[in-house]
């Protein structure tokens, strides 16, 4: 069997997984985000923190699955930097959600789902995404992501919408107030990360009528839109991935339930379905 590299990048962090022999050795680097990221500065990542990690093997094919993916010319400059580094390897690059349907669907057709920092889904056939509901970002949309639930957390905080346990809880854990949160949100970069690490707060207070119902709303909202909007939701399993779903899967088999949805799977990461998907997928 080829030596093969998978791996699965955000713009934070990106986890590499090489197979060999029926082996696997996983390396993280930094996030390869062709936005933030030219081919140079990619070429240097892939030298600095990831040859060291393989002891420079002779790979023969590469899955990279990433954020950015989605323009062609990022496509190509991805493809160019791999390429510079591992000169004689075969080279794929895909959007992330094409990772999270391989990972949960593997050759079979189904819904697939992307909950974490943002959202994302997908109708896939089995090979390739036949339907995609429109992202429109974490201002917008992201309904169900972190950053939609952190951004109500704060909306009860400021609002004083919390009971005075809840507020209580709040400042114990954040340290904040709002001149600081204003500040993050308005004129600090990547303010969606931000939102985001406020979901936190909810899987640490669960149990609480307050925060049951911003989980609960928050992730219907995500259903309501999209899923919703998918005929193949009701034909085949509605599976997701990310810290998000895995962290509230129960409410998501609820939710699941009262659609009349059948549950796929729900994966923290999408790694190990992957590994699954290219080792039967030579």
């Amino acid at each position: 069997m080829a030596i093969k590299l998978i791996a699965d990048s955000g713009s934070t962090k990106c986890e590499w997984c090489m197979l060999k022999n029926g082996r696997k050795k996983t390396v993280f680097t930094q996030g390869i985000s062709p936005y933030f990221l030219n081919e140079e500065q990619i070429v240097q990542v892939l030298e600095r923190e990831l040859l060291p990690g393989i002891k420079n093997t002779a790979i023969e094919e590469i899955y990279y699955y990433g954020t950015g993916l989605g323009a062609k010319e990022n496509v190509k400059m991805l493809k160019s930097a791999l390429r510079k580094v591992f000169t004689t390897a075969m080279v794929a690059a895909e959007i992330d959600l094409l990772a999270a349907a391989r990972a949960v669907c593997g050759n079979k057709k189904g819904i697939a789902c992307i909950l974490g920092t943002g959202s994302n889904s997908c109708y896939y056939n089995g090979k390739k995404i036949i339907k995609n509901s429109p992202g429109l970002g974490y201002v917008l949309g992201d309904e169900g992501s972190g950053a939609y639930l952190g951004k109500k957390v704060i909306q009860h905080y400021l609002y004083k919408t919390f009971d005075d346990d809840l507020i209580a809880r709040f400042d114990a854990a954040f340290a904040t107030n709002t001149d600081e949160i204003l500040e993050h949100v308005y004129k600090w970069p990547q303010p969606n990360r931000y939102l985001a690490s406020f979901a936190v707060f909810l899987a640490e207070n669960r149990g609480h009528y307050m925060i049951e119902n911003i989980i609960e709303d928050g992730l219907n909202d995500f259903f309501f839109t999209h899923l919703y909007h998918y005929r193949e939701s009701w034909i085949y399993p509605v599976s997701f991935v990310g810290s998000i779903a895995y962290g509230f899967r129960d409410v998501l088999k609820e939710l699941c339930s009262s659609y009349h949805l059948e549950l796929g799977r729900v994966l923290k990461q999408p790694m190990q379905g992957l590994i699954d998907y290219h080792t039967i997928n030579p």
